[in-house]
């Protein structure tokens, strides 16, 4: 698939690039990104390198796009959002936010930005964009929830993070769903 920046006000997503590993490496170590995510605690500059070099380029080739969320196009990486192809008409999103970016809406707009993407006939054409998260990630559940996802329920261990089974959360955007927040969440 082509490699596409995307651009709305006071946001530009763009594939993350070699000059952004060290504030990937910086900005991994939160706790709270380790909490959550699947990623490698420690994480380590050499993961932000995979992840830059090997991962994003095989998932831009694979319907599996990843951006790096800046406030310019230039600027440095606030956060990651990316689309995980599940099947050809399918796509799990995930995301994370450096701390000192979090609470100015900003993953909501990257969300809206990239379900756009997702669902565009033009682009990857999706019928279903699915959002999984740790049960008790209240943070990223209120992000989807702002989109508009809807709460389908609760996966009893449904996830792995390294090595260990965990419930999860699952919700769903079709794409003529209402961009407005959802009710029946928890």
């Amino acid at each position: 698939m082509i490699v596409t920046d995307l651009a709305g006000p006071g946001l530009a997503l763009t594939p993350p690039t070699p000059s952004d590993i060290d504030r990937i490496a910086e900005c991994c170590t939160d706790p709270a990104i380790g909490r959550w995510t699947t990623m490698p605690v420690p994480y380590e500059r050499a993961d932000a390198e995979t992840f830059v070099r090997k991962v994003v380029p095989a998932g831009w080739a694979d319907r599996s796009p990843t951006w790096a969320v800046r406030e310019t196009g230039g600027g440095p990486v606030l956060g990651m959002i990316g689309l995980g192809a599940l099947d050809a008409s399918a796509a799990e999103v995930g995301f994370w936010l450096a701390p000192e970016s979090r609470g100015h809406g900003i993953l909501t707009r990257a969300l809206n930005m990239v379900c756009d993407f997702g669902f565009r006939q033009d682009t990857l054409a999706l019928g279903r964009i699915e959002w999984r998260a740790f049960v008790g990630n209240t943070a990223s559940a209120g992000v989807a929830r702002r989109v508009g996802f809807r709460f389908e329920g609760t996966a009893r261990s449904g996830g792995v993070q390294r090595g260990s089974r965990r419930d999860m959360w699952i919700a769903a955007l079709l794409p003529d769903d209402p961009r407005e927040p959802a009710a029946g969440w928890p």
